[in-house]
Formats: C-alpha cells, sequence, structure tokens
C-alpha cells in the first residue's frame, strides 16, 4: 500500500512477459499497466495484439517491442474473463449467420470498449430489432471471427426508462429480485422479533432520525439527555441488523453476495430483503426498535468550548424514535434554535425535555421545541469536533451532488444540486465518531489478547497518496492561479485544506476538488489498519450502515464477540480479508452503476436543449478537445478541437490550457464560456457543445 521506492518501481523494465489486468478503449486498443509503475511505462496493445481480450480482462502479455515511447505488447493468452455477460441492442444484420440462426439480427454491446458486435445462436423467438437484451458470450478465441453468444433475456425496448434502468443493473451484474428462500426466511426472522431482547433500554430517553426526505430505510437515529454535572449522553443508535441476519443462513448468504445495496436516480436495490431493510432493520419512528448502540458520556461546557469524551458504552439496546425528520426539517427546527437561543440565555442545565413517562403513542405529539436543545447541542459539538478533525489533518471535500425530479414516465424533468445543509454535516460527524471509536475499541481488545494468529477486524483504510499524482496535482493548480506546496514528495493535509479554503466559491472549486480526490488512493476496506489519511485517524471503520453495507455487519458481529469475550477462530483472519477483497471491488461495480444512471438521465433532460446556449465551466482538455460543465445540472460534454473556428488549437498539456497557434488566445481550466449544445447522444451518454 504504501509508496515503493524508485528501484523497486522499475523492477519489471527487462521482463517479456507479464501477467495482469488490461485496459481497453473503444478505438479499439488496450493498456496493460506495468505493476508498480506510473502510467508513462504502461505498455500500448494495439486491436491486432489484444487476440480476443476485452475490458478488464485478467491477460498474460508479451513484450514485443516499442511504440515511439512506451513499450508495445500483445496479449499471449487469457487467464480470466472479467465478465461473459452483456447488455446491448439486437439490430439488423447486413447478412443472415450462414445456419439461418436469428434472421439476420446481430447484439451490438452497450459498452463501445467492446470492440466487435456478437453473433446470435440462440434466442427467444419474440426477439426483434431495435430491443435490449441480455446475452452470454461464448468462448471466443479466434480473434479474425466475430464473438458468438445467445440470449438469456429480452429487457425491453431500447430508450424507455425500465428498460434502460434495468440495463445499467444487468449490465454490472447487480442482482434485483431476492430468491424465493431468502423472503420467506426473512418474513420467519420477523415473526420472531422478540427473541432474545435483554437489551439496555433506551425507550424512554428523547430520540430521533435524520434522513433524506426520500429515504426508505433509517439506519441510524441519535438520542440526547443531559444527566448532570455539566455532562450530556448522547446515543449513536444503529439498526441491529446481526440480530436478524445470522451467519450460515440464506439471509446471510444473500447479503454477502449483493455487499451493498445499489441506489439509482429512481430506486433502491437493497441488500436486505424489504420486510427487513424497510421495516424491522429500520429505525422507523415510534414503534420499538432493536439497536447496536454507542453511547457517549460528553463533559459539556469545559473551558475550551466542550466535547471531550469522558465515558463510552457498546451493546445491544432497544429504542424507540421520537421523531423522523428529514434533513431540511430538522434544518428548519435548528435554525429556529438558534434564533431563539441567540435572543435569551440558554435553556437551564437538566432542563432539556425528556421521554420519561410518555407513551410511544403521545410521543408523536412532541413540538419542534422539543427538539430545540437537542439539535443546538448536537450541532454544536459536532461543530467543535468537525474543528478538531481538521486541526490534526482531516481533509474537507464537499463536492456537489445532484438529484433529479422525474415524470410518471421516468424522464428527468428537473435536475438540481443537493445543498450542504448543517443538519447533514452534523449527522456524519456523530457517525464519523461512532466508526472511529468502535475500530478503536476492537483493535484494543485486538491487542489485548496478543493479536493471535489469525485474529483480524475490517477497517476502512486510506492510504498516503501516490507522490506523481501529487506532482502533477500542484501542476494543476499552479495552472489555475493557486499553489499547493510539495515538500520531499508530499503533500500535508493542512496545505491542502488552506488550497480547498482558498478556492471556496471560485470558479474552478469542484474542479480543483475532484483533481485533488483523483490523487488520492481510494478507501478501500482491509484487515491490515493503516489508518485513514482524508480523515486523519489512526483508526477507522464503518459500523453505521449494516442495511446496505455488508461489512458493517460483520463489524456488527466482531464488536458483539469482543463484548461477549468470544473465541477467535483461527481461520478469521483469511475470511475477513476475503470479505474486505470482496467488497472492495464491489462497491467500485456498485459506483460505477449509480454514475451511469445519473450520466445517463443528464443526457436525456439535454436532449430537449439542444440548440439552446449556456454559460459553462471548463473542466478539462485533452489533445482532441476540451470539456465543459454546466453548473446547475452538473453535465458535462465536449467541444472539439477541429470544430473551434477562427484559429489552429492545440493543447498545451504543461498550463492545462488549449491555446490558438496564432492568435495564442487562451482557454485554461476553469475559465467561463458560452456554449451551444448541439448533439446529445443517449446511446453514447455523450454530449457536444459548440463555442460561442
Amino acid at each position: 500500500m504504501k509508496n515503493k521506492p524508485k528501484k523497486e518501481q522499475t523492477k519489471h523494465k527487462n521482463l517479456k512477459t507479464l501477467k495482469g489486468v488490461i485496459k481497453v478503449i473503444s478505438k479499439p486498443m488496450g493498456f496493460f499497466m506495468l505493476p508498480d509503475t506510473d502510467r508513462s511505462e504502461d505498455v500500448v496493445v494495439f486491436e491486432e495484439g489484444l487476440n480476443c481480450a476485452l475490458d478488464k480482462d485478467e491477460v498474460e502479455v508479451e513484450i514485443i517491442g516499442k511504440d515511439r515511447d512506451r513499450k508495445k505488447g500483445r496479449v499471449v493468452k487469457i487467464l480470466n474473463r472479467n465478465k461473459t455477460e452483456f447488455v446491448g441492442t439486437l439490430e439488423n444484420s447486413l447478412r443472415q449467420s450462414a445456419d439461418g440462426v436469428g434472421d439476420g439480427l446481430v447484439f451490438v454491446p452497450d459498452d463501445f470498449k467492446f470492440y466487435r458486435k456478437i453473433e446470435l445462436v440462440a434466442f427467444p423467438e419474440n426477439a426483434t430489432s431495435g430491443q435490449k437484451v441480455l446475452v452470454k458470450m461464448l468462448p471466443w478465441t479466434n480473434q479474425n471471427l466475430n464473438p458468438k453468444g445467445e440470449v438469456l433475456k429480452v429487457i425491453g425496448k431500447k430508450g424507455e426508462h425500465e428498460t434502460e434502468m434495468q440495463s445499467i443493473i444487468l449490465d454490472k451484474g447487480i442482482v434485483y429480485d431476492f430468491p424465493e428462500e431468502v423472503e420467506e426466511e426473512a418474513k420467519k426472522v420477523a415473526e420472531d422479533f422478540f427473541a432474545g431482547a435483554d437489551r439496555r433500554d433506551f425507550r424512554d430517553v428523547l430520540t430521533f432520525t435524520i434522513d433524506p426526505v426520500d429515504a426508505k430505510d433509517f439506519d441510524d437515529a441519535l438520542s440526547y439527555r443531559e444527566i448532570g454535572e455539566g455532562k450530556i449522553e448522547v446515543g449513536v443508535h444503529i439498526a441491529d441488523v446481526s440480530h436478524f441476519v445470522r451467519p450460515g443462513t440464506a439471509l446471510d448468504r444473500e447479503a454477502r453476495k449483493r455487499l451493498f445495496s445499489t441506489y439509482l436516480v429512481d430506486r433502491t436495490i437493497p441488500m436486505l430483503p424489504e420486510v427487513l431493510s424497510n421495516d424491522l432493520c429500520s429505525l422507523n419512528p415510534n414503534v420499538d426498535r432493536f439497536a447496536f448502540s454507542a453511547v457517549f458520556e460528553i463533559e459539556k461546557n469545559p473551558p475550551v468550548g466542550g466535547g471531550k469524551i469522558l465515558k463510552r458504552w457498546f451493546g445491544k439496546t432497544i429504542i424507540n424514535s421520537d421523531k423522523r425528520f428529514s434533513y431540511e426539517e430538522a434544518q428548519e427546527v435548528l435554525n429556529a434554535a438558534e434564533k431563539r437561543f441567540s435572543s435569551e440565555s440558554p435553556r437551564p442545565p437538566g432542563t432539556t425535555p425528556s421521554r420519561t413517562g410518555v407513551s410511544s403513542q403521545s410521543s408523536a405529539r412532541l413540538s419542534s421545541e422539543n427538539f430545540f436543545q437537542p439539535l443546538a447541542e448536537l450541532n454544536r459539538l459536532a461543530n467543535i469536533y468537525r474543528a478538531e478533525n481538521k486541526k490534526e489533518g482531516a481533509i474537507e471535500f464537499e463536492t456537489d451532488e445532484v438529484k433529479f425530479e422525474l415524470d410518471e414516465k421516468g424522464k428527468p424533468i428537473r435536475i438540481y444540486k443537493k445543498p450542504r445543509l448543517d443538519t447533514m454535516k452534523m449527522i456524519e460527524e456523530w457517525m464519523l465518531l461512532a466508526n472511529r471509536e468502535v475500530a478503536k475499541f476492537i483493535s484494543e481488545k485486538l491487542e489485548k489478547r496478543g493479536a493471535q494468529a489469525g485474529a483480524a477486524s475490517i477497517y476502512r483504510v486510506h492510504d498516503l497518496p501516490n507522490m506523481d499524482k501529487l506532482e502533477e496535482l500542484a501542476i494543476f493548480v499552479r495552472a489555475l492561479g493557486h499553489e499547493l506546496p510539495v515538500r520531499g514528495g508530499e503533500v500535508s493535509a493542512r496545505d491542502l485544506n488552506i488550497l480547498l479554503t482558498k478556492i471556496e466559491g471560485h470558479s474552478a472549486e469542484s474542479l480543483v476538488k475532484t483533481a485533488a480526490i483523483r490523487s488520492m488512493a481510494k478507501a478501500i476496506y482491509s484487515t491490515q489498519n493503516i489508518g485513514h489519511f482524508g480523515l486523519a485517524f489512526e483508526y477507522y471503520t464503518h459500523f453505521t450502515s449494516p442495511i446496505r453495507r455488508y461489512p458493517d455487519l460483520v463489524i456488527h458481529r466482531i464488536l458483539e464477540n469482543h463484548l461477549n469475550g468470544g473465541h477467535i477462530k483461527k481461520d478469521e483472519f483469511a475470511y475477513l480479508q476475503k470479505i474486505c477483497n470482496e467488497a472492495s471491488e464491489k462497491e467500485i461495480v456498485v459506483a460505477e452503476a449509480e454514475r451511469e444512471s445519473i450520466k445517463y438521465k443528464q443526457v436525456e433532460f439535454m436532449q430537449s436543449r439542444v440548440g439552446q446556449e449556456f454559460d459553462a465551466v471548463i473542466s478539462g482538455v485533452t489533445e482532441w478537445g476540451m470539456y465543459v460543465e454546466d453548473p446547475s445540472t452538473k453535465a458535462e460534454g465536449m467541444i472539439r478541437l477541429k470544430e473551434m473556428n477562427g484559429d489552429l488549437y492545440q493543447l498545451d498539456a504543461k498550463n492545462y490550457a488549449i491555446v490558438g497557434a496564432n492568435t495564442k488566445k487562451k482557454y485554461s481550466l476553469g475559465d467561463s464560456v458560452r456554449v451551444r449544445l448541439v448533439s446529445a447522444d443517449l446511446d453514447r451518454k455523450i454530449l457536444d457543445f459548440k463555442l460561442v
């Protein structure tokens, strides 16, 4: 994980054959990354050398020479296919297949990196041209022939909303429906709700959830009460999924298979059946629910502003949430509370409302004022923790997210940026605290046990940035008129935060943040704790979302085992590392599906705006064009250099700009430009713009 010394980075220089994963682009050509090297040392593989290899296949590559400044190679063996099932469109072929099968239909994959059409040997009778289908590719070993395949499923008519969303799901191998065995087991588990309910009772403590307005499940809640002597007790209550989903069951096997819930623009594909994810494992208001809780006793008003954790407790609880807030509703209450407390003296200690003696039925009638003090206090403490984390080096990345308003047919009628409210930041901070403290507690237990052979946990880790990428980032921000000091191949989190603060409100703010994120290592799951660079935490895990993330469910089991002094199995390390590897890989697939659904809807939304003019920001430059982004919708497209009039424009890579050869007119990253949308290609999810 750590950055390799330079001499190790070139250890493959003289080898003729290498094994690894190939990246194929639509030209078509492939790039094979030499292990432990930067991108400038990869191997280029032209179409004639791909030897039937497809994007992300594991292959063996032979170095056969040089192409300009790069090594040139060819694939000699495909070791493992990344995938064999593909989504695409049926089209009429110019010729009928030799055996007459398919009536001349061919399959054109949605993935434009798949550089061949697939000839069909089996398909349903109702399959017709213009339909989206799922096809299984048969073994393909002859580069001179197109691959063959069979239709597994007809998805629907190309261009229809449901067809396109299902296409994304199927193409990524995401499972939608639950097997009957799993649904039945979930119903049976639900009937045994109160089995083993020996838990610490929080039903008399003021408790609430804060989530997006359209959330269907609520896996975290906060409780608040003053306990005298200048102390408060804050509970972070997480749905106790581990009570219902036990190891070795059909439910557990299915959750392990899915690993995550997937969130497309119009739907959630849950990790757990609805009877659990939306009901018994959801901390719904005014009903008893099982939780696994992290409870903190906190000093409220010490000399330096409060927030010191005096005690922590972890364990199984039963709660009854008083209120389900949306972020917006909670923000309104918080604003009213801060306005109230700014105009009058604060509420005396010990007078925070309690649920003692209040029935679950009447608790629903608690007024907004009942939550003034808890929300204001929790927000104050969250701000203190955030400032402390930033002082320790936590990097504050707050990038824009877009939301969609769809009509009854799934067509986007509005795209808007999701606001970043104080209540969102507040919830994030308390979840960060719980995740950190759980990770620290488990690590302490492992250390006390002497880290027995095979003993491990699951950590959420974030490695140090790659020094080459940091140099590129420094050059990038310098081209935008800012400075990021790089000392000894390293950037301090403090300097990065200074930069992020300086660019707030700048037209290039989102560009710099995106570039900074890309320069970082990706956070992954691991049994080896190397800390979390981005959060500046020595210990960190995922504990707070077991409804939608399988690693969190496993952490609940690990925590319960340590709390009960349970035995650590000898093969635990290998088992947990396997989960870490699978989850880190699946997380990427799920994120790709979510991004594809967003991109599709952005392009669909922009189709009706072809011909219109926009104020856009230059978001990227390449040797063939420059990318521009519409700030209001975050929709991005390209202006091709060959279509820029008045001069011969070329890439100035050093300064991240496009420059006219004669006029020297310069277009730089972050510049505002007036553009016209000339096309919106839904098939390729591409927007084309021209300068006005």
